[in-house]
């Protein structure tokens, strides 16, 4: 019986330890699966941030289009920024939902970045945010034509999400 309780703590380091190296060599998903996939966009009408830029009344707009959370004070949204414009040049419609933001810092964002939106709303208490289940800035969502939330992206959109998002949006036809 001795024998057994000196290799106890022996036998579970070694069994701690192939735990830990198991989860090393062959980590588990960690994608985050949105609960709102397949649910209508919040209807919530966002009003115009900047001028000459209408604000956001509904997503069922008939045709599929990005919404793209982001804020104007968001590092990941000016890195972002030059892969909306090429989704732009792609004849992508793209929205804009602006949080906790003034019109100041998102003309000033605008004019350094580029101006990839067909539409910006004032997302200032973010509760539209929230109500498309973000939990922070950037994400991009692909709404289909009936205002349905096809797919979300989280974090800012590289170029290698390029073809995913087109792919996604093709999808949502």
């Amino acid at each position: 019986m001795k024998r057994v309780l000196i290799w106890a703590p022996l036998a579970l380091f070694a069994l701690v330890f192939g735990l830990v190296a198991s989860g090393l060599i062959r980590p588990g998903d960690r994608t985050v699966h949105s609960a709102m996939i397949g649910k209508l966009a919040p209807v919530t009408p966002l009003a115009p941030l900047v001028p000459n830029k209408p604000g956001i009344k509904s997503f069922a707009t008939g045709k599929p289009r990005l919404v793209n959370v982001f804020a104007s004070w968001c590092p990941p949204c000016i890195a972002e920024a030059p892969q909306l414009m090429k989704l732009k040049q792609a004849g992508v419609a793209i929205d804009g939902v602006a949080t906790a933001d003034t019109a100041e810092g998102m003309q000033t964002f605008l004019s350094r970045n580029g101006d990839p939106f067909v539409r910006i709303g004032d997302d200032r208490n973010r509760a539209t945010q929230f109500a498309f289940g973000s939990a922070g800035v950037p994400e991009t969502f692909v709404i289909d034509g009936a205002g349905r939330i096809a797919y979300q992206h989280i974090g800012d959109v590289r170029a290698d999400d390029v073809p995913v998002l087109l792919a996604q949006l093709e999808k949502a036809k």
